[in-house]
């Protein structure tokens, strides 16, 4: 497994940040790659990606949810990937969006871009794209402040 971490700080408030990232649906405005994500449940989705002209279709078990603090996932099939995303409040009107992913490279292909860094650079480059869209728009699309807590072992 591979594993990246990055972060952005934006200049919204903590809740606006974590409910603009509760609506997944919107993903494609601001991650390259990410075509379609359809929320099936309060804690399914299904994605439809293509990275590097290679085109994957995977669903996404939302394995923890706690408002204005984190959501964390992993694919349930094919496309091996988990992930968290975390929020923190620097100021009133500032926040910290913090990911951390951790993935299988599947070929060639996928084992290049992943030592040569690709994976790093995008996901730098999706916060960024994060960070310009939500601080544009001033307020979410929409969002989802149920729970879903972290499964016991």
């Amino acid at each position: 497994m591979s594993g990246v971490t990055e972060h952005v700080d934006v200049a919204v408030p903590i809740r606006t940040a974590y409910d603009q990232w509760t609506q997944f649906e919107e993903f494609p405005q601001f991650m390259e790659g990410v075509q379609e994500i359809r929320q099936l449940s309060d804690t399914m989705t299904h994605w439809t990606v293509e990275i590097a002209g290679v085109k994957r279709e995977f669903d996404a078990e939302i394995t923890e949810q706690l408002p204005d603090e984190r959501v964390a996932w992993r694919s349930t099939g094919g496309t091996q990937h988990s992930g968290v995303v975390t929020f923190h409040r620097l100021d009133e009107n500032t926040s910290r969006v913090s990911l951390q992913l951790e993935f299988d490279p599947h070929g060639v292909i996928e084992q290049a871009g992943d030592k040569l860094g690709v994976v790093d650079r995008r996901a730098k480059a999706d916060l960024q794209r994060f960070k310009t869209f939500i601080e544009r728009r001033g307020q979410e699309t929409g969002a989802w402040r149920g729970q879903v807590d972290r499964p016991q072992p």
